[in-house]
């Protein structure tokens, strides 16, 4: 995964864990700051995204849905993820901006003494030539606040409900799948095997009440949270992440929330799974050490076919 010390790379192999071998997810460092807002301006702001990363997917999603697309410009890294961590390498996958070699020397320019992980999305403002914000829930408040369309928070009297309820997706869901995959003990794995599907299952029957989203008719941010984790289910979680329960597409309320929210074009048009099956098997080698890309599975969403 590797990280920046006082502003130096180091490559590391293994993903962090505690000392009962569950996996720990770093903390963002560049959280939304009063200090460094985001300012909607055209050509203003650069979003750098992996099409592999869920966390960069929420914010993909909400950029097209609050139609940001002229205040925030766009690239990618490349989904390969190994020896200096993020990295872009062709037209399809570079810096724009400064024609970096990887993601790290950005967050090199807006601190050169930066100490932690590497992460991606990271919001770049060109005006003030720092990262604004590199937290994903940060950075859907702050789209949702300054674009137009669908307002993503819900009313005040459902807003403790739906804040929870992304607490629970995130820390069983968006990040059990991860918790699952990179576990090191038995017992570490076991507990958040069970952890994510007691969620899945609490999720389904809240949607088989006849609810097309989570919170009712409305789509909130709780939905686009749960989307990110579920499109990517069927394709990398269950194999390669041991969360083999059973697929998405096995379950009928789930797979109808997945395929009500794949026909909005905010949804689609941002989901690639073919980097996303490239990212995950290339990219993890203590999981899969010859980075073998599974021919399948055939996947109702895409008409039967394969990433």
């Amino acid at each position: 995964m590797g990280f920046l010390y006082q502003g130096v790379w180091t490559d590391e192999s293994h993903f962090p864990t505690d000392d009962d071998g569950h996996y720990v997810r770093p903390d963002s460092v560049f959280r939304r700051r009063p200090e460094v807002p985001f300012v909607p301006e055209p050509g203003r702001n650069h979003l750098y995204l992996a099409h592999a990363c869920p966390w960069c997917h929420r914010t993909a999603i909400v950029r097209q849905l609050k139609g940001l697309q002229q205040a925030v410009d766009v690239s990618f890294v490349d989904p390969i993820m190994r020896e200096g961590g993020w990295k872009f390498t062709d037209a399809a996958h570079s810096d724009p901006l400064f024609h970096s070699a990887f993601a790290h020397e950005l967050y090199t320019r807006a601190d050169p003494t930066y100490t932690g992980r590497v992460t991606v999305p990271i919001l770049w403002d060109k005006q003030l030539g720092t990262i604004v914000c590199n937290e994903s829930r940060d950075i859907v408040r702050m789209f949702d606040e300054a674009g137009t369309g669908p307002t993503l928070r819900p009313p005040p009297a459902l807003a403790e409900e739906h804040d929870a309820l992304a607490d629970r997706i995130y820390n069983t869901v968006n990040n059990g799948v991860y918790r699952a995959g990179f576990a090191t003990t038995q017992q570490a794995y076991a507990t958040s095997y069970a952890a994510l599907f007691e969620t899945l299952d609490a999720l389904a029957a809240r949607l088989q009440d006849g609810r097309p989203h989570l919170m009712g008719d409305l789509l909130t941010e709780v939905d686009i949270f749960l989307f990110v984790t579920l499109v990517r289910f069927d394709a990398v979680y269950f194999g390669h992440f041991k969360c083999n329960r059973n697929r998405i597409e096995d379950e009928p309320a789930l797979q109808g929330f997945l395929e009500r929210l794949w026909a909005r074009p905010a949804f689609r048009e941002t989901t690639h799974l073919d980097e996303i099956q490239r990212h995950y098997y290339g990219s993890h080698q203590s999981l899969n050490p010859h980075g073998i890309v599974p021919c399948g599975p055939r996947l109702r969403i895409l008409g039967g076919e394969a990433p």
